[in-house]
């Protein structure tokens, strides 16, 4: 019980529903029971006595009952329901919330169709649990506990004689949930695997066509799908051991109970009305307990998918606020690395081995360099995605844990390499960062990002709905959109991650011609690898293996014989062959 223990805040808070449908279970419970007494009372005292006066009052009593019965029976499953569906509507939305927070570390090794599958498979297997399996356990109590009290007023020899096989089916069913448990926590993991290579090949389906892999991605699933189909055959596999088994103890009690209960009949110490009324209780009994196994089973679907919710929950989130973290409304943007070193996760080598310098207002940065030496990784220490292991980083002189992490993103407006967009209008996109910005202020960011030319040609402008992921655009059209939502945040620092990689040479020029009013005032970094997207930085950064190479401007830079000149020449190589042929 210790998974239910943990997620108790999530159902606790909704017992009143719980404890009114338990009122109703008793009654139904209690009505079920009278049926054998009210069916002992009509072979003994109406049919062996010829009391058939009686007859019509008993029907329409019983009647009466049944329909009370239905009534409660009602209640109780509704209020069940309730209770099970408020709980997991706080569940789902604190699992969603806390995943909003998890911090970039948590998602470097997350499934996306794994995350999935535990918002809505996991969560719905523990609300079936909470609004049936508690209320089913708490019938199989009172059920057992009224009928073995009616079998002990009837005959105790006969009630002794039928509870010699109830230890063999509570240890069957004690050694079914012991194999069940592990089964169904293995199904749920498969499960996740089958919908992240579901959710990667929808994604990924372009990549997919261009390369012919179809039968490799049909493979692929069919390797996870068959993982799943054998794990719930293995299940299946423990139920139809243990099922048969249950409902053969089952019914040698209730020969045990017809064998000796007819003696007792015959020698005349038991009336054949008290007889068939212990047939029925038995049942109340047998069938409750041979059910205890599928009450198990939804309880062992349930602690595994309380396992797996709690591993969301129970998370840790490294990267919070401090105690002494103040908002701040504005910042001026001095940026400051002192020897700062840091590794991802799980990873041996370093991404930064002690990187300093020192960005003054105003001034842009261009950082440059092979891939894996760094880059991204210095922008995504400023905005806190990640904390460094040694060093520190202040921006306007204090270290960036004395900000809040919200008004600190909030200064920085970030574009990265692959410019992801929202399955919504345009105009929701750009203003996606300031929800309550206006059409004119939408319209200035995408006119600086060399966006607004393109979406007037689209058919409804900026209410055009994109398909997933900005699908119906090209990429240089997804990373303009990308760099306006970044610009209409009005940041104090920006950071440009190769964000103008997917469009030509002609649109970067615009582009940077119209960033350089937007990148006035502001502290600026420029991630690339083409040096045209960072020749005009007030100083260049170039990393090798995470550490500084070299740095200084651009016409500094060219003067040296350093790693900046190599790819200076690589990528002007060409463009020179060109211009010598055409001028010969």
């Amino acid at each position: 019980m210790e998974t239910f223990k943990k997620l108790k805040q999530f159902y606790w808070p909704y017992r009143k529903n719980f404890y009114i449908s338990l009122v109703f279970l008793l009654l139904v419970t209690v009505i079920t029971v009278i049926y054998p007494v009210i069916l002992q009372f009509t072979i003994d005292e109406v049919m062996v006595e010829e009391q058939f006066q009686y007859v019509p009052y008993l029907a329409l009593g019983f009647i009466g009952i049944m329909s009370l019965k239905g009534l409660f029976t009602y209640y109780n499953q509704y209020l069940g329901d309730l209770f099970g569906i408020r709980s997991v509507y706080r569940l789902r939305n604190e699992l969603y919330e806390k995943l909003q927070f998890l911090p970039f570390r948590y998602y470097d090794n997350a499934k996306t169709g794994d995350l999935m599958s535990r918002l809505t498979a996991d969560v719905e297997g523990f609300r079936f649990f909470l609004s049936f399996g508690f209320a089913e356990l708490i019938r199989f109590v009172l059920l057992v506990t009224l009928s073995l009290g009616l079998m002990f007023f009837y005959s105790i020899p006969l009630t002794f004689v039928t509870l010699l096989a109830m230890p063999f089916l509570a240890y069957t069913t004690y050694r079914f949930d012991k194999k069940v448990h592990p089964a169904f926590r293995k199904i749920r993991k498969s499960f996740g695997k089958l919908n992240t290579n579901v959710q990667e090949n929808i994604s990924g389906i372009n990549t997919v066509k261009s390369l012919s892999r179809e039968n490799h991605q049909i493979d692929k699933f069919n390797n996870s799908n068959v993982d799943y189909k054998d794990k719930y055959i293995a299940t299946s596999n423990v139920w139809a051991k243990f099922f048969p088994l249950m409902e053969f103890i089952g019914n040698a009690c209730v020969v045990g109970l017809l064998g000796f209960g007819g003696y007792l009949v015959i020698n005349g110490n038991l009336s054949p009305g008290a007889l068939v009324a212990f047939f029925s209780l038995v049942w109340f009994i047998v069938w409750p307990i041979a059910n205890l196994g599928f009450v198990i089973n939804q309880f062992s679907q349930a602690k595994a998918s309380g396992e797996r919710l709690l591993e969301i929950l129970e998370a840790e989130e490294d990267i919070q606020d401090s105690p002494e973290a103040k908002d701040i409304n504005e910042m001026k943007g001095h940026v400051t690395f002192e020897d700062v070193s840091f590794s991802y996760p799980n990873e041996d080598k370093a991404a930064l081995q002690n990187v300093s310098f020192d960005v003054p207002v105003g001034k842009t940065i261009g950082l440059i360099g092979a891939t894996g030496s760094g880059k991204t990784s210095i922008t995504q220490l400023i905005t806190r995605f990640y904390e460094p292991q040694n060093g520190r980083i202040l921006v306007d002189g204090k270290e960036i844990n004395k900000y809040t992490l919200h008004s600190l993103r909030n200064q920085i407006g970030f574009v990265l390499q692959e410019s992801f967009l929202f399955s919504s209008t345009i105009k929701s996109n750009i203003a996606y960062g300031r929800p309550n910005a206006s059409m004119d202020e939408v319209v200035r960011a995408a006119k600086m990002a060399q966006a607004h030319e393109f979406i007037m040609e689209l058919p409804d402008g900026y209410d055009t709905m994109l398909g997933e992921r900005g699908m119906g655009l090209s990429g240089g059209q997804k990373q303009r959109i990308a760099i306006a939502r970044a610009l209409i945040l009005d940041p104090s620092i920006l950071v440009l991650d190769d964000a103008t990689s997917a469009v030509d040479m002609q649109t970067e020029f615009n582009i940077q011609r119209e960033l350089k009013n937007a990148m006035a005032g502001r502290t600026t970094f420029i991630i690339a690898h083409r040096i045209s997207s960072l020749k005009h930085a007030d100083e260049i950064v170039v990393l090798e293996e995470g550490s500084v190479a070299e740095r200084g401007t651009h016409e500094h830079l060219i003067q040296q014989k350093g790693p900046y000149r190599r790819i200076y020449d690589i990528q002007y190589k060409d463009q020179k062959t060109v211009l010598e042929a055409q001028t010969n």
